[in-house]
């Protein structure tokens, strides 16, 4: 019977080894892969050329050959991904490049309907950015292809970055970059009316769209800008206390009140970011140049607030005006001083911005100099989510900086705390000397 037995189970033994390995595999092919489907809608940019558009589609009207398409993605460890696209041709066919980390795959497209379509195996870099191009090679219709969506096949365990929904409009927020900010310590129990502060951006770290608040407070924010390859403006804007984005909308009781303003400082309304009153100076501010920030927030004693902001011009060596506003149905002195750096054009999301923030004092009522040398470090809804990981902030060579966008990979964790060293002078402002 033994005999038996032990012949019984050498033949069942390959069987039990088969179905054995036949459920590892399928549990390991079930758990192997996931698939990440990323909307080009909020992580392409068109980096080169003029090609087409981004829109909430996808890539459409691609039509110029030279022109490069780039997908921006954080791998947090090194995979092997089939990359594929969700794309589709309005008539005949085309052939679309895809290249990353050095290596150029080309597929065609040929269906007028969405259809995946792969470009194979490529073996990826990990802790990065990578950026993946697609290029149009040839098409016999008018435009290479409709583009949706990358599609990434990935294993199971492995983790990305990129802009994942569109929440709240986070595709637009998402290829805007993210949005930093420095939160400055005052001192306890003082009424602040006056914030100086001084700023500089490192050379070839002013892309246009960006926006560089030096004087923050809690009703708006005064700061310098990068508004086209030709035009660069100093702004200064005071919120309403009515909610909207609309400015059409505010009661006339809750309007700002435009009281002055300086020479050739335009003046109007602003809307879409809330709404309220918005001037600003045309001036050609350049990278690495030091330049100096004054405003003034202070109760009028009839339940409003005045809001006053004043430019140094290193060119004429003086204080400029840039406007006067009075907030109604507001009583506070100035509140939470604080800087920021943003991207407000999505199609510039892409490039990289910095700014060094220093030397902040701040006046109480009587005019007593504080210097404000602590800060916190805080980051928009597109930097809480992790979605973009292309920010950083904190204290290098004794001063404050802030840096966002080109999707390097930032080392300083949100609301962390930095001191700066104690500047060797203060702002050295006659006050009566102000226009």
């Amino acid at each position: 019977m033994k005999y038996m037995s032990d012949l019984l189970s050498i033949m069942l033994l390959p069987l039990l080894l088969f179905l054995s390995c036949t459920e590892s595999t399928t549990r390991e092919n079930n758990l192997q892969t996931k698939t990440e489907t990323i909307a080009l809608a909020g992580n392409a940019f068109l980096t080169k050329g003029n090609a087409g558009f981004i829109n909430q589609n996808g890539i459409t009207e691609w039509h110029d050959s030279t022109g490069v398409f780039s997908v921006f993605v954080k791998l947090h460890q090194p995979v092997t991904a089939e990359v594929k696209l969700r794309a589709k041709t309005e008539t005949g066919n085309s052939a679309i490049s895809i290249h990353i980390n050095g290596e150029t795959r080309t597929s065609e497209i040929n269906s007028q309907s969405f259809e995946l379509v792969s470009f194979g195996d490529f073996e990826l870099p990990g802790n990065q950015y990578i950026q993946i191009k697609l290029r149009g090679v040839t098409k016999n219709g008018p435009d290479f292809a409709d583009v949706s969506d990358l599609i990434l096949e990935i294993p199971a365990d492995a983790t990305l970055s990129y802009v994942k929904d569109n929440t709240n409009g986070r595709y637009y927020w998402g290829r805007r970059g993210p949005s930093v900010h420095l939160s400055y310590e005052t001192p306890e129990q003082t009424d602040l009316k006056w914030f100086y502060s001084e700023l500089t951006v490192p050379e070839g770290k002013d892309p246009a769209g960006s926006f560089y608040m030096a004087n923050g407070f809690g009703e708006g924010y005064f700061g310098i800008q990068v508004n086209s390859e030709t035009e660069r403006r100093v702004l200064f804007s005071v919120w309403s206390p009515y909610q909207t984005d609309n400015p059409e909308e505010i009661p006339e009781d809750q309007r700002i009140q435009l009281l002055n303003y300086g020479e050739d400082v335009q003046t109007g309304e602003f809307g879409n970011e809330g709404s309220g009153g918005q001037s600003f100076l045309r001036y050609n501010w350049s990278a690495e140049n030091t330049y100096r920030f004054l405003n003034s927030v202070e109760p009028d004693g009839n339940g409003n607030t005045i809001y006053t902001a004043y430019f140094y011009s290193p060119n004429q060596q003086k204080w400029k005006l840039i406007a006067q506003f009075l907030r109604p149905k507001t009583n506070t002195w100035y509140t939470r001083p604080h800087s920021f750096l943003e991207s407000f054009l999505p199609q510039n999301g892409f490039m990289g911005r910095k700014g060094f923030y220093h030397n902040q004092w701040a006046a109480d009522a009587e005019g007593n100099w504080h210097e404000l040398t602590h800060a916190t470090f805080t980051g928009d809804d597109i930097a809480q989510t992790g979605y973009r990981l292309d920010f950083d902030g904190g204290d290098e060579n004794g001063v404050f900086f802030l840096e966002n966008g080109g999707f390097f990979v930032g080392r300083t964790p949100l609301r962390s705390t930095f001191e700066r060293s104690e500047s060797e002078r203060g702002p050295n402002v006659d006050f009566n000397g102000l226009p």
